[in-house]
């Protein structure tokens, strides 16, 4: 309601009065106090705008920085692997039992935190496919001539060369390494070829290769690559979002690894880790420590490794073989050399020559016989010395397999995949019902739908000895390695979201551990201290500056909004201070009479 002040004059007419009216709705402010107001709130906006552009970009460097991302082709469609390629490069040869490849792997320089691994990645050509090669037969087989063996090997060091920017070769590591087929040959025949390879290869190739780069490795290496590759895949050693992961008190904060199966042609390894405390014979147990820094221990493990050479499918095929050309009550007719055999599909005919002697094989199609007939190759009757004991009387720790996931390789894949085309994790009872039908059909009906290319991914030995190695992997999987029929946390893989999986990867990303440290060491010579210690800051140093950034801002937004004279450009003796309009009459003398 508006208030009315009157002053009658006494020095004047009573007539004469004047009027003041003040209403509070109607309130005039000066525009400086306007202007001041906003400048307030547009001063707490930018404030903001340039606490969260900094946030932001701080956050996605050190994301950058701790994992480069980049895909084979560049945006502009340019192929990454040019002559321009800012990327280190490694070649890996895996010298197998039945052939050797060749793969090729790359990365992007260190982000010179020692807590990170290098991001490696399988080169992949511009139809998207992994760059590899393989050639037929294993190197093994030059054992008698050795001397060519560094032509055997050619094609598949051209073939990397072509890919590999030439002005990279000379930094580009290759590394040599063979399987069990090597590990068959005598100690002399395996030294004569890796000598003609270490003369031979730098004659063609300026890779950097050494004597100290090839080698036959043995089971146990290759069954810890290969625990390496699957957990590098799938990001287990990436800890920055992991939990506490094991029993002692000075535990860190890690992701629980999966454990990786692995059956080649010659030979078989089970990998998985074990708590620190597990006693262990020493010959079953490693640790391994994939840090730059081996006194740092985020990435360091202690695993159990157990390598069956004899045991692989193709050695197993073999041993299996024998018992059926000892056993003369297997022969339809005993002149005839013609022997049943239920590991083949039912019908087939196949002919060989074992030590000599020709032979020719019947299938019977039957899996149940067939595994009933692969249980004596597992060689459980051996004395276990050490309990729980697993093939061959080898020890192997109890697993949680409630908790524990497994990773399958080579055969684990090829026979789920290839032939009997299942997919998804490894279900025994499916398995079994589809490899019993395959094998009970005879073999001109099966031989018809492999012409048809019904199965793709298959050659015809494979499609061949299909039932066989289904009763092998089964048998070494449960008998052996006692896995619960019901167990379902079995993954039988070949690619990770793109990412081959081969225990080569694991053997590069081992073998170039020391890079980053080397990498770090080089950068501390030109970069400054106090850059260093922020790309060094770890991410509890990171998370320090992000709360005194943020209490910087809150603090700001507090004094605005609560004391916004110590800001106003006016001060507190402005006229405009107060916001109300001050009426400058003569101090004449008179009284008042207020009305409302």
């Amino acid at each position: 309601m508006p208030r009315r002040i009157l002053c009658p004059w006494t020095n004047f007419p009573v007539s004469f009065n004047f009027k003041m009216t003040f209403s509070p709705s109607q309130n005039t402010t000066d525009p400086t106090s306007k202007n001041s107001q906003n400048g307030r709130y547009l001063l707490l906006v930018a404030i903001a705008i340039i606490f969260l552009i900094i946030l932001m970009i701080t956050m996605d460097v050190r994301k950058d920085k701790s994992r480069h991302k980049f895909n084979v082709i560049a945006g502009n469609g340019l192929w990454l692997h040019g002559k321009s390629s800012k990327f280190h490069y490694g070649i890996v040869l895996d010298c197998g039992s039945s052939g050797t490849r060749v793969f090729i792997y790359y990365w992007p320089d260190h982000n010179g935190n020692p807590e990170h691994l290098l991001n490696i990645q399988q080169m992949i050509d511009q139809d998207g496919q992994p760059v590899r090669m393989k050639v037929r037969p294993g190197i093994s087989t030059y054992e008698d001539k050795p001397q060519n063996a560094s032509n055997y090997i050619y094609p598949l060091l051209r073939h990397a060369a072509n890919h590999i920017p030439k002005s990279k070769h000379s930094e580009t590591p290759l590394y040599i390494l063979a399987t069990a087929g090597m590990r068959l040959l005598s100690k002399k025949k395996q030294d004569a070829i890796i000598k003609n390879l270490i003369n031979g290869i730098p004659l063609h190739f300026d890779f950097l290769f050494s004597s100290t780069q090839i080698e036959v490795i043995t089971g146990k290496q290759e069954g810890i690559y290969a625990w390496i590759t699957i957990n590098y895949v799938l990001g287990r050693f990436n800890h920055s979002d992991a939990h506490v992961h094991g029993n002692s008190s000075f535990a860190q904060l890690r992701k629980q690894t999966v454990g990786s199966l692995d059956m080649g042609g010659a030979s078989t390894q089970i990998t998985f880790e074990v708590p620190k405390s597990e006693k262990l014979p020493a010959h079953l147990t490693t640790e391994v420590n994939l840090g730059c820094d081996s006194h740092m221990t985020i990435h360091n493990y202690k695993l159990y490794v157990a390598t069956f050479l004899g045991y692989g499918a193709s050695t197993a095929r073999s041993r299996y073989l024998d018992t059926i050309l000892t056993k003369r009550n297997n022969s339809v007719h005993s002149h005839s050399r013609v022997y049943l055999d239920p590991c083949l599909p039912t019908d087939i005919r196949i002919k060989g020559t074992r030590e000599g002697m020709k032979y020719r094989l019947r299938g019977m199609g039957n899996f149940e016989s067939c595994r009933d007939k692969l249980l004596p190759l597992l060689n459980k009757s051996e004395a276990c010395r050490s309990p729980p004991c697993s093939l061959n009387g080898v020890h192997q720790p109890q697993i949680l397999f409630n908790t524990t996931e497994f990773y399958g390789f080579s055969e684990f894949w090829y026979s789920v995949n290839d032939v009997l085309r299942l997919k998804g994790v490894y279900n025994a009872q499916t398995f079994d019902k589809v490899s019993k039908e395959f094998c009970k059909t005879t073999w001109p009906v099966l031989y018809k739908r492999f012409q048809s290319r019904l199965y793709p991914f298959a050659d015809e030995h494979r499609f061949m000895y299909q039932c066989f190695k289904s009763a092998w992997m089964t048998s070494v999987l449960h008998e052996g390695f006692k896995f619960p029929r019901s167990f379902k946390r079995l993954h039988p893989t070949f690619m990770i979201a793109g990412k081959e999986i081969q225990w080569t990867l694991g053997a590069i990303l081992y073998r170039t551990r020391f890079l980053p440290l080397r990498e770090m060491q080089v950068k501390s010579k030109v970069v400054s201290s106090s850059y260093q210690a922020w790309i060094n800051i770890g991410d509890s140093g990171f998370k320090i500056i992000v709360f005194l950034c943020s209490l910087v801002v809150l603090l700001s937004m507090y004094v605005i909004f609560t004391k916004p004279r110590l800001i106003s450009p006016l001060g507190r003796n402005s006229p405009s201070a107060s916001g109300k309009v001050i009426s400058k009459t003569p101090n004449y003398p008179t009284d008042f009479r207020i009305s409302l």
